[in-house]
Formats: C-alpha cells, sequence, structure tokens
C-alpha cells in the first residue's frame, strides 16, 4: 500500500454488504480506502471495516453526495494528497486506480473516467450537455481522481445534490488541468445507486438543471 499522505480511495456505500469487503481489499494495494456507510441496514460498515477501511457512519440516510462530503473531509483531515472516487458495488475495476493516481502525481488536477455506455437516457442528455459545452464526455461516471489540492481551494465537494460532479465542473471552469480515460465497468445487480428508474432520471435531470442554471451565472 502506498504511504498514508499519499491516496485516499472514497467509498460511499449504502447496503453493500455483497461486494464492500471484496471492494476494500482490492483497494488496499494502492491506497487508503475511505467507506462512507450511508445509515445502511446491513453490516456493510462492519465487514468494511474488518477488511482494512476507515469507516465514517452517517447515523441517518443523506444520500451519495453528502456521503462524498463526508469521505472528502476525511480525506482531507487525514492529510491525504490524492482521491479517487469508487463505487462500493464492484462496479469499477480497482486497476485503474493506478493508473489515475499516475496522472495525477503529474501535473493532473481531475482524472475523468468514460463508461462504455450511458445507463438511461438522462445520463445521455447529461453528457451530450457536457461535452458540447465543457468537452466532458461522461460527467456521471463515478470513478473520478482528484488532487486534494482542488478540494482545499473549493472548501466543499458538493453543494447542490450535483451527482458528483460540482468539483470537477469548478476545476474545468478553473481551467485545471484533467484527463479523460476510458474505464470498463461490471453491470451492477439489484437496485441502481440513484434509485428506481423514475427516480434516478429526475434526480439526473435535477442536476444537470442545476449544473446550467449555476454554470450561466
Amino acid at each position: 500500500m502506498l504511504e498514508r499522505s499519499e491516496l485516499a480511495v472514497i467509498i460511499p456505500a449504502f447496503n453493500e454488504s455483497a461486494t464492500i469487503t471484496q471492494v476494500v481489499t482490492s483497494i488496499l494495494t494502492y491506497g487508503q480506502a475511505i467507506v462512507v456507510d450511508d445509515c445502511s441496514t446491513d453490516n456493510t460498515a462492519t465487514l468494511a471495516k474488518a477488511a482494512g477501511a476507515i469507516v465514517v457512519n452517517h447515523s441517518k440516510n443523506l444520500g451519495y453526495d453528502t456521503a462524498l462530503n463526508s469521505g472528502f473531509a476525511k480525506a482531507s483531515h487525514c492529510g491525504y494528497s490524492y482521491a479517487v472516487t469508487f463505487d462500493a458495488d464492484g462496479q469499477h475495476n480497482h486497476t485503474l486506480v493506478k493508473q489515475y493516481l499516475s496522472y495525477l502525481q503529474k501535473d493532473h488536477d481531475l482524472v475523468l473516467g468514460i463508461r462504455p455506455h450511458y445507463a438511461r437516457i438522462a445520463e445521455l442528455l447529461f453528457a451530450v450537455y457536457t461535452r458540447k459545452r465543457f468537452g466532458w464526455h461522461d460527467p456521471l461516471c463515478g470513478m473520478k481522481g482528484y488532487r486534494m489540492s482542488l478540494y482545499k481551494e473549493r472548501g466543499w465537494f458538493d453543494s447542490y445534490k450535483s451527482i458528483g460532479t460540482e468539483l470537477a465542473f469548478y476545476g474545468i471552469l478553473k481551467n485545471k488541468k484533467f484527463i479523460q480515460i476510458p474505464i470498463s465497468i461490471v453491470e451492477r445487480k439489484g437496485i441502481p445507486k440513484f434509485g428506481q428508474r423514475w427516480i434516478a432520471n429526475y434526480k439526473i435531470f435535477r442536476a444537470m438543471l442545476l449544473s446550467f442554471i449555476k454554470r450561466s451565472n
């Protein structure tokens, strides 16, 4: 594992007991896993801690973006230099973490993943908007890499439930150096992380609308 001051892999989790042990174990090769347990009703937190993760517990379910906020706050408090966001359900390929880190250690402030396809029409529309406006191909890919200096400059990760896009938007608009790389994913089994289809589409359209409004001001 890398030195403590190098890399935190931030993993928001809600009822992911089936996959969390394997995910955490695979991550420890590259850096420290920080699992934010968003008030799971199963033993996700216990399994994550046993596997070697730093666990941040929410006393009630606060959602994906708030979990990421908590993870970044913990990573900042612990003094990590880099952070990669990573899904708890096993969709992401852990070997890509090393590639993300190599770009961050050079001179990139952001590393943004591009999935082979979009899961929903709302994701496609969001991607069309960000690609045409900012050259950003897949805003809702959950695997992103950040220099912690970018987070500290901004002061927070998310303020409007942006589905993990606000800090990256900030970096792009501030002309920070970023790179986009294709990633492979394993299809998730069970309930999607954003909820049922109509709920997921609502959340995505809301985030897209707020992003448009905030970028237009």
